[in-house]
């Protein structure tokens, strides 16, 4: 037991100072690089080392006592930061997700409402170009049918604005209902009825990269987290812009790729071992995935609500 308890500190220890230590004393030392130079010497490397190097003399710096402390407020400030920046991060993941938006009050909802609109139409047009180029590229003279680089072109088109026909606010969260719109177009499967059942059998390599890629998909969030609070130094230090553009960036393309990768491990999850909860259900079955399975599996999971009472 000892043993296990030490493990556990250690992982404990090493996820706290890699995910709030680390990134936040790099951010304590960008602030005081922020409040030292502010925008008169922005680039000043000696202005810095030197101002830096005169209150390290100070006799509360040089005690065993003072360099305590100021390591403790080190810390405790890193920490404090982190923590913010994982707190956004997890409104970021609300945000980029986009559930439910047809569900908040009316003003929000109907600015939303045309922005999904909006993305639709831009969504059709894609799609009517790529349908364009499939029946061009079914002309019976090769010298009438468009180059294979026009069509990959107009799917890429399409794709970057959603994998399927948009349904939310953003990519992100058109990615995973993707996944939700073709297992009910393909073999009517209820994602959010079946799956709490089906995460249950899941191989333990599979659920393991599963997970991995939703923690992914959270550190992506909490780069955002990062990139709000380096954009609040440019009211004293104007370089810290850039590295809040950079951040932001760099989480914009990471929430993206570790949410594709999640959305393309449910869906596998999903059509390999479907039929594998179908049997232990022991709803009767035979061959792969379909239509008739997939009712039959949402139909059994879906809980029913008991009639309403009538008044006697």
């Amino acid at each position: 037991m000892s043993d296990l308890w030490s493990e556990l500190s250690r992982q404990l220890a090493d996820r706290w100072l890699s995910l709030l230590v680390l990134p936040g004393v790099l951010y304590i030392m960008v602030a005081l690089a922020a409040r030292t130079l502010g925008d008169q010497h922005p680039l000043d490397v000696e202005t810095f080392y030197q101002r830096v190097a005169a209150e390290a003399k100070s006799p509360a710096v040089t005690s065993t006592g003072g360099q305590i402390l100021i390591l403790l407020a080190i810390l405790a400030a890193a920490a404090a930061a982190g923590v913010t920046a994982q707190a956004i991060g997890v409104l970021v993941e609300r945000v980029t997700l986009a559930s439910g938006w047809d569900r908040r009050p009316r003003a929000a909802a109907t600015a939303t409402r045309r922005w999904v609109e909006y993305r639709q139409h831009r969504w059709d047009s894609a799609d009517r170009d790529h349908e364009n180029q499939l029946q061009m590229a079914l002309l019976p003279d090769p010298a009438d049918r468009p180059a294979p680089a026009g069509r990959r072109l107009a799917v890429a088109r399409r794709t970057r604005i959603s994998v399927e026909r948009p349904e939310r606010l953003t990519w992100t969260g058109d990615r995973i209902q993707a996944v939700v719109q073709r297992l009910d177009r393909d073999h009517q499967v209820d994602l959010a009825v079946v799956w709490p059942y089906l995460e249950r059998i899941l191989s333990d390599d599979l659920r393991a990269d599963i997970r991995d890629a939703q923690q992914a998909t959270s550190k992506a969030a909490t780069l955002t987290g990062w990139a709000l609070l380096y954009a609040l130094l440019t009211w004293w230090w104007w370089p810290a812009a850039l590295l809040a553009v950079i951040i932001a960036a760099t989480s914009r393309y990471r929430i993206r790729s570790s949410m594709d990768g999640y959305a393309s491990l449910v869906e596998v999850a999903a059509r390999l071992y479907l039929p594998a909860l179908a049997t232990q259900l022991s709803i009767d079955h035979a061959g792969p995935l379909d239509n008739a399975l997939g009712t039959a599996l949402t139909q059994h999971l879906r809980t029913v609500l008991p009639p309403p009472k009538t008044r006697p």
